[in-house]
């Protein structure tokens, strides 16, 4: 489906269990000059891309449904089902995807659009072991909303002896390339960037999939700016444990899972015998470190995801660095995975490239994604 102008739903839903996000999407291809004109203060929104072409976009509505307790609890235990009960799971949340798409299209009066571009949501993620696993992409799905979609993104780049992750770089480059590095603040913590004319990204620490959970245990939904964290001291013994991690010293490709978190991080968050505060303390000093690690003096970083209004962690950062932090509006900050999984999946309806084997060590670039029609 080649033409100059789509009208898209992104969906997406993270590993910090925040809920699903939606965003109404208009994108724009052309292979005229950049296009400098601002919006929701970024600078130039529309940048060439693979061919030649410029992309640009406009969010026109978006919204994040929260999950209830009962979904919560569902998606973090997942990972322990068996497979008959997943694939309950995977139904209740094909439908439970549908209805809130419909919603969203009734409360914005959406007539018409060229296709519902939704992540899923993620239960298990082993790529070393040929394995990746999104609920909500059954082929049912378009029955239920009436239109097409475009989903399931992540399972070909296993196939392909890929990680299957981060898949947002492609994104990164098409329509923010002009920073240096964009930085991803969710359930984990991800940055891309160019090197050597190549789009170079890994996850590099968990980040709001620990943080969250900490904050419960302190009855909030989340720790808001920070200051559960600030309120804490840094357990010294517990940073360099941290930090010592063997997965820190891997070179990418290189991703992370709820896997590695529970039988990895929450074991040493546990034995340490510490207070839920300066747990947060603790490891949002953590994700400071492995952050500031990243980048080179003086560069550029756009950072969105939940975490960029976690204004003491992005203190942190700004201590430990030179880098010059640009953390956008909020629906740039809130929705630029919805809006990239519906870039994916307009790439993935004009059989475009969308996956980039220089960020996850796939056998080649390749077109991701399944498609289903009503």
């Amino acid at each position: 489906m080649e033409k100059n102008n789509y009208h898209i739903i992104g969906v997406m839903s993270g590993t910090s269990l925040d809920g699903i996000d939606l965003a109404e999407i208009r994108l724009e291809v052309s292979s005229a000059e950049l296009i400098t004109s601002e919006v929701d203060g970024l600078r130039p929104r529309s940048l060439s891309g693979a061919g030649g072409n410029n992309w640009s976009f406009e969010i026109l509505a978006a919204e994040t449904v929260p999950y209830s307790s009962f979904w919560k609890n569902e998606l973090r235990e997942a990972i322990n089902y068996s497979e008959e009960k997943l694939e309950r799971l995977d139904f209740k949340y094909t439908e439970k995807l549908s209805e809130e798409i419909l919603k969203f299209i009734k409360k914005y009066n959406i007539l018409e659009v060229d296709a519902i571009c939704s992540h899923g949501h993620t239960i298990l993620h082993q790529p070393d072991k040929g394995f990746t696993y999104q609920i909500g992409n059954l082929p049912r799905i378009s029955k239920m909303l009436g239109r097409t979609v475009v989903c399931n993104f992540r399972v070909q780049d296993v196939e392909l002896g890929g990680q299957g992750a981060p898949l947002v770089p492609i994104g990164d480059r098409l329509l923010f390339s002009e920073y240096d590095y964009c930085l991803n603040l969710g359930g984990f913590a991800n940055c891309s960037f160019e090197k050597n004319g190549e789009r170079i990204a890994f996850d590099i620490c968990p980040a709001n999939i620990v943080l969250n959970k900490y904050a419960e245990k302190l009855g909030q939904d989340f720790d808001e700016d920070g200051k559960l964290a600030a309120s804490g001291n840094v357990n010294e013994d517990l940073l360099s444990k941290l930090n010592s991690l063997s997965f820190y010293t891997e070179k990418p490709p290189k991703s992370l899972g709820l896997e590695w978190v529970n039988s990895t991080i929450f074991p040493l968050l546990e034995a340490a015998e510490i207070s839920s505060e300066d747990i947060l303390r603790t490891f949002a000093e953590h994700i400071a470190v492995q952050l500031a690690n990243q980048f080179s003096d003086n560069s550029s970083v756009l950072i969105t995801g939940g975490g960029a209004y976690n204004s003491f962690l992005i203190e942190r950062l700004k201590k430990l660095t030179s880098v010059e932090v640009i953390i956008p509006f909020p629906e740039i900050v809130e929705y630029k995975e919805a809006l990239i999984f519906g870039l994916l999946g307009v790439l993935k309806l004009r059989d475009a490239i969308n996956c980039l084997a220089s960020v996850t060590g796939a056998s080649k670039n390749h077109t991701s994604g399944k498609i289903f029609f009503p």
